[in-house]
C-alpha cells in the first residue's frame, strides 16, 4: 500500500514547535508523534530533518515533509529552495510540501518554475502543493503536482478571511488531483465534515499539539467570568 493509500480519508497530526515555542525540541516532537499514533493518526506532518528524524524513531506513519525558512527577498516560508528540497528527499519522506502560493520566491522564481526544477531532479518523489486560493489549485494541478492541500487560505495577505473547508469545497470541485485539508481543522466535527466533502485526508495541528495555543482559547474564553 502506498502513502497515499495509507491516509486516504484519514487523520494526519501535524507535529511542529517552532524556535520561540515552548515544546521547540525534536525529542518532544517525536513523542507528540508518537501519542498522535496511539490515538489513530495515520500520517505525520513534520518541519526540519532533525525533527523527521526523531519521528521516524517512534513511528512508522508517512510523513509529510517540510522545512520552514525565512529568507530575504521572500514571503514564502514553507520549502522555499530547492536546497530543502534535497534535505527532504535525503531524510526520505513519503510527501515534500511546499508553498504554491503566489508570493514572492527566492531569486524570483515563481511557484511553476521552482517545482519544475524540484521535479525534474527528483522524479518519484511525491509533491503536494500548500495553496491558499482556488486560483493557485487549478494552477498548482496544472503544473503537475501530486496532492493540494488548503494549508495557506487565510495566510496571504490577498486571502485573508478565507474559511479553509469552504476554499476545500472550491478545490475539490475544479481539481482531479487528491487534495488535503488543512488550516482551521480545530474540532473532530470539521474534520469529518472536510472528509464528507470529499478531502482525501485531513490535517489537524494546533488543536492536537500546541498546548500554549489550546490553553489560550480557554483562558480567553473564561476571561470575564
Amino acid at each position: 500500500m502506498n502513502s497515499l493509500d495509507r491516509i486516504n480519508k484519514k487523520l494526519i497530526v501535524s507535529c511542529q514547535a517552532l524556535e520561540n515555542e515552548p515544546l521547540h525540541s525534536s525529542f518532544i516532537m517525536s513523542k507528540m508523534a508518537l501519542a498522535a499514533k496511539l490515538g489513530g493518526a495515520s500520517g505525520i506532518r513534520a518541519n526540519t530533518v532533525e525533527d523527521i528524524k526523531a519521528i521516524k524513531q517512534e513511528v512508522d506513519l508517512p510523513i509529510i515533509g517540510i522545512i520552514k525558512k525565512d529568507l530575504p527577498n521572500s514571503e514564502v516560508y514553507i520549502t522555499p529552495t530547492l536546497k530543502e528540497v534535497e534535505e527532504l528527499y535525503t531524510e526520505g519522506v513519503d510527501i515534500i510540501a511546499f508553498d504554491a502560493t503566489k508570493g514572492a520566491r527566492p531569486g524570483g522564481q515563481s511557484a511553476q518554475e521552482f517545482f519544475a526544477e524540484a521535479k525534474a531532479n527528483y522524479p518519484d518523489q511525491l509533491f503536494m502543493a500548500d495553496i491558499s486560493t482556488l486560483e493557485e489549485a487549478v494552477a498548482a494541478e496544472k503544473m503537475g503536482v501530486d496532492i493540494i492541500a488548503t494549508t495557506m487560505a487565510g495566510y496571504t495577505p490577498y486571502s485573508e478571511g478565507t474559511i479553509p473547508l469552504e476554499l476545500l469545497k472550491q478545490v475539490v470541485a475544479h481539481v482531479s488531483v487528491p487534495v488535503i485539508a488543512e488550516g482551521n481543522i480545530d474540532t473532530p466535527e470539521k474534520a469529518k465534515t472536510a472528509l464528507d466533502m470529499g478531502a482525501h485526508a485531513v490535517v489537524v495541528g494546533s488543536a492536537i499539539t500546541r498546548p500554549k495555543f489550546i490553553t489560550e482559547k480557554f483562558t480567553k474564553a473564561i476571561r470575564d467570568c
